[in-house]
């Protein structure tokens, strides 16, 4: 029998939640054992946040470019013949911009594969798990036909090579959008399918229906209520995708390459979570209190694997959350909690999509005897985004009308996720909308539509 190695912590996951508590505990004076099955920081640094916005970042220039006419600006000297699609991609470059761990055998004990097939047995006083989620790819009916390298999720995209000829992306959530949208722009032909009635399911469908119509502005085929059947071979090494709506069944013909963007499943089949006494759920997250502390005694849970919303920030709050429990100090007054946090997120479109707090529905779901306004107005009565050519989109508030506190807000337009940062600053400040309104902010700034949004609560 192996020999077990004790530590006082045992982070299990190198993302950005377990990474600095590894580091904030061993800091401590804690014996401290990171487990990591690929790259240290996760996905965020590695295969997420980081490397997609530094792709979508190449894909505005590329958008950009073929709009410099529009802006007075010629890629070839004025003459008036230079066109919208004489942008030329450097795919290897864009991608060289960006570019089964451990399992419980017994209470807060591990068994750990190193990385030369060794194994070794550990425990811990305190163990985190922190392994996260990972793209999911659904059975269908023929994929086993196409090859392999065809076959993309959200980190296999990015090491693609050179732009495809015909991508078929099959989710219209974040992720899918993201990457339709920067496809298109490096010169893809891109058809979104996405099973829901609207593009990101979880927002305002007045937002959602208008990203959707920028898109079709943009040349993306969107196809909602539709559902991916199966793929058979195309012409020239090509293959088709057989889809079905409401209206029966259809081809989308020629495709080249198909990313599935549809869902994330937690890394925990291989955890034997049970045998330690952590309890999962009917999907196979991690169950925790509001102090992330798990059924088993000792042994917690941050990050992704305790299910949505799945943002790196939340992950990083999780972080902090812990360290107030583990790593007490005069600082903090009392323990944190997730309970209630305000949650904010941007979806990197072009322009982005960012919402902090409650949707309509959900403020009128959780206020049922309140007076629930909400405000709107389109980005063409915005001023810096009529100087700058960004006019696409709208914003959304919600308030509480009975006491002026603004319970969410939404953007899709230019610079969104920085006008929603000063909306949360507000939310957090527990201010009132009028003090928004009534503020003098520097002209002309996007921030500065912030004094006439709220003249439209109804």
């Amino acid at each position: 029998m192996s020999t077990t190695t004790k530590y006082g912590a045992i982070i299990i996951g190198s993302g950005q939640g377990g990474t600095p508590l590894a580091r904030a505990l061993a800091e401590a004076g804690y014996n401290t054992a990171l487990i990591e099955r690929e790259h240290i920081g996760g996905c965020c640094v590695n295969d997420g946040c980081t490397p997609t916005k530094t792709m979508i970042a190449s894909g505005r220039v590329a958008h950009l470019s073929r709009l410099g006419p529009e802006y007075g600006v010629h890629m070839a000297g004025p003459s008036k013949s230079v066109r919208r699609n004489e942008v030329t991609i450097d795919m290897t470059k864009v991608r060289q911009r960006k570019r089964d761990i451990a399992s419980f055998v017994g209470e807060r004990t591990l068994n750990v594969v190193m990385g030369d097939g060794s194994q070794r047995v550990v425990s811990g006083e305190t163990i985190v798990i922190n392994t996260g989620c990972r793209p999911v790819v659904p059975p269908l009916k023929g994929l086993e036909k196409v090859d392999r390298p065809r076959i993309l999720d959200s980190t296999s995209i990015m090491e693609l090579g050179e732009v495809p000829e015909h991508l078929v992306v099959v989710g219209g959530g974040y992720i899918g959008v993201e990457f339709g949208q920067l496809f298109r722009r490096l010169g893809a032909r891109v058809t979104i399918v996405h099973r829901g009635g609207q593009l990101l399911p979880r927002e305002d469908k007045e937002l959602a229906d208008a990203l959707l119509d920028i898109f079709r502005e943009d040349h993306i085929a969107v196809h909602l209520e539709t559902t991916p059947t199966g793929v058979s071979s195309g012409a020239k090494g090509s293959f088709d995708v057989s889809i079905r709506d409401k209206y029966g069944e259809a081809v989308l013909k020629d495709a080249s390459h198909i990313l599935f963007a549809a869902g994330r499943v937690p890394n925990t089949e291989r955890l034997n979570a049970a045998v330690a006494g952590v309890k999962t759920d009917a999907k196979r997250y991690v169950v925790t209190n509001e102090f992330l502390e798990t059924s088993a005694p000792g042994i917690y849970a941050i990050g992704d694997i305790r299910g949505p919303p799945a943002f790196t920030h939340i992950s990083y709050d999780d972080f902090r959350v812990l360290r107030s429990a583990l790593l007490p100090s005069p600082q903090t007054a009392s323990k944190l909690s997730v309970k209630d946090r305000l949650v904010a997120y941007v979806a990197y479109t072009d322009p982005q999509f960012a919402h902090v707090g409650l949707h309509e529905h959900e403020a009128r779901e959780k206020f049922p005897d309140r007076t629930i306004l909400t405000a709107q107005m389109p980005m063409t009565y915005v001023a810096r985004a009529l100087e700058t050519a960004e006019t696409r989109g709208a914003m959304k508030a919600v308030v509480d009308g009975d006491t002026g506190h603004i319970l969410g807000f939404s953007c899709l337009g230019a610079e969104g996720g920085e006008l929603m940062s000063v909306v949360q600053v507000a939310m957090i400040g527990n201010l009132h909308y009028q003090k928004l309104q009534d503020a003098v902010l520097a002209h002309p700034t996007f921030a500065e539509s912030l004094n006439n949004l709220w003249g439209s609560l109804r």
